[in-house]
């Protein structure tokens, strides 16, 4: 038998860390790469994009977490131009029925996860592996993780959520400053169960396909086949915080029926197939006031920034621009 000793776990030596291939760690580390810093990501699932999911049952395609998003600061703006330009997003609608226009909503093509895996076309990332420990190793950090892996990083950004940031911080025993803590256990997310039915005919939603129904278990239904999302008909229902929250832990097949049931009325057809997926922090209801957070500011840590939605709102614009700022505070500090 070959001795395992003469293949040790791989460890990788880079500059900055970002855990978490969502929209902010995707951001931040282009931003980061273009400066010339050697970067990389590690994340727990096997796609890309964090709540910007897709999938698919049968010939049906579902957008079903993320649905659109809005562009309303100049860089944003100019970024979703981008997209549209590259082909992975489009505008989607400004107005539906019952609401007056607003801003241009706009969609990723053909999925929202488009947008994500256009992001990460020259970046280096780990998927499928879980970060289990991080550790302050002399003046730089050192993460351990799942599959017997290892990487050493002068900087770090985290920006998974805040519950799930402190769990990993407190692997290392790293400790927050009070303040910054206080902050943090301040933010709190609403939970959403996401239900795709494939539909037997096309569903009676008016165009453009998007209804938002309140004092309902069902909080949004999306029709994925007016939305140009899939060649079928396809309809994503989001469960309301309140819905969610209760039966989150039920039994999910039980659960997307009692919203299934909720919906029907404004279907207008039966549902001959369904999934159901949820989402523990699908937004958060509390946010940060500030865009990011360098959580070891006037400590002896190495740098250690955190970003997400929960820090410049639960919007797409709000994660992106969170990962920018991110990137811009630790890059100036290497």
């Amino acid at each position: 038998m070959p001795d395992p000793k003469s293949n040790p776990p791989t460890h990788h030596s880079i500059d900055i860390l970002i855990i978490g291939a969502g929209l902010s760690g995707l951001s931040a580390a282009i931003d980061l790469q273009q400066a010339g810093h050697n970067v990389m990501l590690v994340d727990k699932g096997r796609g890309l994009g964090g709540r910007l999911a897709g999938r698919r049952i049968g010939e049906a395609s579902f957008d079903h977490g993320a649905q659109f998003m809005t562009a309303r600061a100049p860089r944003f703006q100019q970024t979703v131009a981008e997209w549209i330009e590259a082909g992975v997003a489009e505008e989607w609608y400004s107005s539906y029925p019952g609401h007056q226009n607003g801003h241009p909503r706009y969609r990723g093509v053909p999925t929202m996860t488009a947008i994500a895996k256009h992001l990460a076309t020259d970046l280096n990332i780990l998927r499928k592996v879980r970060v289990v420990e991080i550790a302050q190793d002399n003046n730089q950090w050192l993460a351990t993780l799942d599959n017997g892996e290892s990487i050493s990083a002068k900087s770090m950004i985290i920006t998974s959520p805040i519950p799930q940031t402190l769990d990993l911080l407190a692997t290392g025993n790293i400790q927050i400053p009070t303040d910054k803590l206080a902050r943090l256990q301040r933010i709190e997310y609403e939970a959403c169960i996401a239900v795709m039915a494939v539909l037997e005919s096309p569903s009676n939603i008016p165009a453009p396909g998007a209804t938002v129904i309140e004092d309902s278990p069902v909080a949004w239904i999306s029709d994925n086949q007016q939305k140009g999302v899939s060649k079928i008909p396809a309809v994503t229902i989001h469960g309301s915080g309140t819905f969610s929250a209760k039966y989150f832990d039920a039994d999910p097949m039980t659960v997307g029926q009692q919203l299934i049931d909720a919906a029907l009325p404004l279907l207008g057809s039966s549902v001959t197939q369904y999934q159901v997926h949820g989402w523990r922090y699908s937004k958060p209801t509390v946010v940060d006031p500030e865009s990011c957070m360098l959580l070891t500011e006037g400590t002896d840590l190495p740098p250690l920034a955190l970003a997400g939605d929960a820090f410049n709102g639960p919007k797409v614009e709000g994660a992106v621009s969170s990962g920018w700022a991110a990137a811009a505070v630790l890059g100036g500090l290497i």
